[in-house]
């Protein structure tokens, strides 16, 4: 059975676990509809990652959801500088 040779003291066992801990996660605001979104991760409101498509939300959704999403997003678009629809919102910019 292994012994250690020396005891390890509080302070050098603090030291060796300075840099063990979690650091806060600091969401960053999707470029497209403005939402808070995990940076490097697709924004689950709109469906866009650095500028471009990646999945179609609106196509996923029912006729009653997708009325009330076109609703969101047009509220959303109305406060920001111009009003877009929600198929132009969900097209790649070109």
């Amino acid at each position: 059975m292994a012994v250690p040779k020396q005891h390890r003291s509080k302070s050098r066992q603090g030291q060796r676990r300075m840099h063990i801990y979690l650091k806060k996660v600091s969401p960053i605001t999707c470029s497209k509809c403005g939402k808070a979104v995990l940076a490097h991760t697709i924004c689950e409101n709109c469906g866009f990652y650095r500028g471009k498509e990646a999945i179609n939300v609106l196509a996923k959704l029912t006729k009653k959801e997708r009325k009330l999403k076109e609703k969101e997003m047009a509220s959303q678009k109305g406060e920001a500088k111009e009003k877009l629809s929600p198929e132009e919102l969900s097209r790649p910019n070109s």
